[in-house]
Order: structure tokens, then sequence, then C-alpha cells
């Protein structure tokens, strides 16, 4: 019963005892123009089109407010009725756990919800930088290159670049899966209709979904309720850190994030400048990244995986280039990899963690290093190796590189044994042709 109050308790705080109203006074595409709210609408707050059509104030200016809807305006007429909603935010509760969301805080599973009872902002600021505690102790990933070669530590950030195709969805999958934590807050930005259910039935499946939270917005809904999403979806993040607990966040993805606060940011005025952004995506995603990571004493901590869409696993494009800045390492997965069958696809050689040497033994560094020099001296002499031009003996690196070839680019594709982290440095050894000690 605690929780049906907790829900109605947070549903009559959102309720003001009055509403302010304008009328619409010019239809776009898109956006609408309104009078009679410029006194008291601030950037953000929300409004209500009529019975049902909702929007977000885009631009403020001395006679009029420019909102941007949330669904195409058609149908909508002039003089219409906008009520003033304010700023929005979300409530999340702990029952969410293993629910799928809207970036409302709405079920989309056909259950009835409950929302707690504190309305935390959505655009949250990060925790003080002086009083966040450093990275933590390494996880365990389910995945044997990410226990070994590029490891996770609690409270890091990393960036996941790839192409449509190549795996991504998989490892995230895996990721929900078998990295050591406390909750998982999954948040889907734009993707495809199709694929929710896929995801959610597929590749987490019922042992993923039970420790999961999933926050979704589809490809076809506005561009205010796609970057809201994000928002939402690090929200809910926040909410659980703030209990102590250790939280995995995936997003899936910062480019369509950007793409969606694209449009926001062209309907609000804003000119395109950086490669067709405009210059505001740069903050928003160092925002949102930065909200993530090593929380206050006290706190848990946010560990967050950010995908990113790159065209031929381009790392200069420009939200890439924008992310790589913000975030403790970024994992290149190459579609090059993934068409010779090997997953996950990562190109170890582009690929870093910036947890190391931290969390690793000088042992574990040594046995990182000795893979990393053999498979770069592999890769510089790949050419003549495949075009037979290649001497054996005229270098002992590229000779070991080799001998040991096959045997390390299958380690790259492998789960990590039942062991976890110890047992996937023993399979890395055998694999350099080291002795376990």
């Amino acid at each position: 019963m605690a929780g049906v109050f907790d829900a109605l308790l947070s549903e009559i705080s959102t309720v003001t005892q009055k509403v302010r109203m304008g009328r619409v006074s010019e239809i776009g595409r898109g956006t609408v123009m309104v009078k009679g709210l410029e006194d008291v609408a601030a950037l953000g707050d929300r409004v209500v089109i009529g019975a049902r059509l909702g929007g977000e104030v885009v631009a403020l200016r001395r006679n009029a407010i420019t909102v941007l809807t949330d669904e195409m305006a058609e149908g909508l007429q002039m003089e219409a009725q906008v009520r003033l909603i304010g700023q929005s935010g979300i409530s999340p509760d702990n029952s969410w756990v293993g629910r799928v969301i809207d970036p409302f805080g709405n079920a989309l599973d056909g259950k009835v919800i409950f929302k707690g009872r504190t309305v935390r902002p959505l655009l949250a600021q990060a925790p003080a930088a002086a009083t966040r505690r450093r990275l933590g102790e390494r996880l365990q990933t389910s995945v044997a290159v990410f226990d070994t070669l590029l490891p996770l530590v609690r409270g890091q950030r990393v960036g996941l670049f790839a192409g449509s195709g190549v795996g991504k969805s998989t490892l995230l999958g895996k990721f929900a899966h078998g990295v050591s934590t406390d909750v998982v807050v999954i948040a889907l930005i734009g993707e495809r209709g199709r694929e929710l259910r896929e995801f959610i039935e597929r590749v987490l499946g019922p042992e993923g979904m039970h420790r999961a939270v999933v926050v979704t917005a589809t490809s076809d809904q506005s561009a205010l309720v796609r970057r809201r999403c994000a928002w939402a979806a690090m929200a809910v993040a926040e909410h659980f850190r703030d209990q102590g607990l250790h939280v995995l966040l995936l997003a899936d993805s910062v480019t369509r994030f950007a793409e969606a606060h694209r449009e926001v940011a062209l309907a609000g005025g804003e000119e395109a400048s950086l490669r067709g952004y405009p210059p505001s995506v740069a903050p928003a995603i160092m925002a949102w990244a930065e909200r993530a990571g090593p929380g206050p004493e006290g706190m848990g901590d946010i560990t967050a995986i950010f995908s990113v869409l790159v065209a031929g696993s381009d790392m200069e494009e420009t939200i890439a280039d924008i992310l790589r800045g913000v975030l403790d390492g970024h994992v290149v997965m190459d579609r090059k990899i993934a068409e010779r069958g090997r997953y996950p696809a990562i190109d170890l050689l582009r690929s870093v963690s910036r947890s190391l040497p931290e969390a690793a033994s000088p042992e574990e560094n040594d046995d990182i290093s000795f893979a990393r020099r053999l498979l770069g001296a592999y890769d510089r002499a790949e050419l003549m190796i495949q075009a037979g031009l290649y001497t054996k003996g005229s270098d002992p690196l590229i000779d070991n590189a080799i001998r040991v070839w096959p045997a390390l680019d299958g380690f790259l594709g492998e789960d990590a044994p039942e062991d976890g982290i110890p047992g996937s440095f023993r399979r890395l050894r055998a694999a350099l042709g080291r002795r376990s000690t």
C-alpha cells in the first residue's frame, strides 16, 4: 500500500493551483507561435496545446513564444488554447527495475507503474568535481578482452564507437548481463520500433531484464522526446546512485541524442556551424556525460558506456570527437573485423582504457603491453605477410606476432570463463605463449 500512496502523493505534488493560458497565433511546420504566455514562460517549459498536443518552449520573444510540438500539428487551428505546464521532471521509483518506460515515466509494457515521491529534474547538475571519489575497483564484464586488455572500472565512462551492423547491440547486451553492478539503466534513443522487443526478449532476456530499467524513445517520435530519453535515463540512474547503489548506464546512442538536439536547436533559431551541428551540441553532450561517473562520498557510482554511431570508424567525426574528450576510454569496433567473423569486432590498437595502468597489477600490465606490441607488429607487416613478401627471420618480433596471431585474435572474441578476470588472464597468457604464474 505504501507504493500506492507514494504514487498518489507524487501526482498530487505536480498539480498547480492556477493555470496560465495562451492562444495559438501562428502555425508552422513543427513549430507554433503562442501569445499570452511570453511574460511567464521560460525556455524548456512544457505546454499542452488544445486537448492533448504536447510541446516545449524553444524560443522567447517580447510578444510571443515559439513552441516545438511533440507530434505533427495537422488539424491544429488558430486561437487554440495553450496551457503552460512549466518545467517537467521525472519521478523514478525502485519498482521500475524490470520495466520498460518512456521518457515521461509512463509504462510501455502494459502494466501499472508507480511513480516515486521525488520529482527529479531532467537537467540536473553533475556532482561537484572536488567532492567526487576516484575511479573504483576493476569490474568483471563476462567479455575476455574487457577483463584484460581494456579493463572497465567502477565509475568509468567509456565510449563505444561503431558503425551499424557490427555487433554493438549484442555487446551492450553482454554488458547488461555480465558487468558486476546493482542496477542497469538502458537508454534506447531513436531506435527502430521493431528492434525494441527484439532487444528486450532476445538480447537482454529475462536474466538481463530482472535488474534493468529500459528507457526508450523510438525513431518515429519527435526530437523533443528522443532528446528527453537521454536525460530521463540519466535521472533514473542518479535516483539509484543517490541510494548508494552501483549503476551501469548503457546509452545507445549519443549520435541520435545529438541529432535530436540539433533539430530542437534549429527550431529555436540557433544556426548550424559545427559541421551541420549548432554550437550548443558540444556543451549538451558534455554536461550529460559529466553526470555519470564516481559519486560523492556516501553515494554510489554510475559506470557508463556511451555508444556513438560512426561511419567507417571515423574517430574525427564531430560527435565522436566531442565525446572522446570527456571520457575515460574509447572502444572502436571495425566493420572489417566483423566481416571476417570475429565478435566483438574490437580494433584493440585503436581502443584504450584510461583506467590503466592503475587497474592492473605489474604482471598484468606487462601481459597487456606485450599483447599490444605483438598486435602492432602484425598490423604493420600484415600486407607483406598476406602477399608472401615477408621472409621469416627478418624481425624476431614479427616472427613472434605471426606465431601467436591466430590464438591472440581468437582470444579477443572470447567470452570470459567462469572464474572471470583471473581466468581471462590465464587464457591471454596462453595465447601469448607465456607461462601462467
